[in-house]
């Protein structure tokens, strides 16, 4: 049992870490809205994006996971985000402020789990049963890192 409390709090000071990385990676980015990748979203867009996952997706299904019997979260759709949500004049300070913000949140929501917390489950509608709250913990923290290396390419 201490190898498994000691893999959640590394997961933890992992996606503590990560998010800071993000956060620096993207301030470093002289051009914020060029292109990480011909024909691929920018900095700033991938700053927001990752920002809003974060939330509204992993960080509410870890929340909900937590609170709820079973739930089931639907699919976050990337491609109607950038074109219904996603807005260019928001400062990247500031997403990258509320990024960091959510992250916290998060963070002191997984310290105060108990170990049963972290084995509920819920559901997917397109990928079905069986999701843990830890599932979503390092399906978050893969997120953050992903977009962490597409930014790293422009910094």
């Amino acid at each position: 049992m201490n190898q498994l409390l000691e893999c959640r709090s590394n997961l933890i000071d992992q996606l503590e870490s990560t998010a800071d990385e993000f956060r620096s990676a993207c301030l470093a980015v002289s051009d914020p809205l060029k292109s990480v990748d011909e024909g691929s979203w920018n900095t700033h867009q991938l700053a927001a994006h990752t920002r809003d996952v974060e939330k509204l997706v992993y960080g509410m299904r870890i929340r909900r996971t937590a609170e709820e019997d079973n739930p089931e979260f639907l699919e976050f759709d990337p491609d109607n985000w950038i074109a219904n949500i996603y807005t260019i004049d928001e400062p990247l300070t500031s997403i990258l402020d509320e990024l960091s913000a959510s992250v916290k949140e998060t963070i002191s929501f997984l310290r105060e789990l108990s170990p049963e917390a972290w084995i509920r489950e819920s559901s997917h509608e397109t990928f079905g049963s069986g999701f843990t709250l830890q599932t979503w913990v390092e399906r978050g923290l893969a997120h953050i890192g992903e977009h962490l290396e597409s930014v790293k390419k422009e910094a």
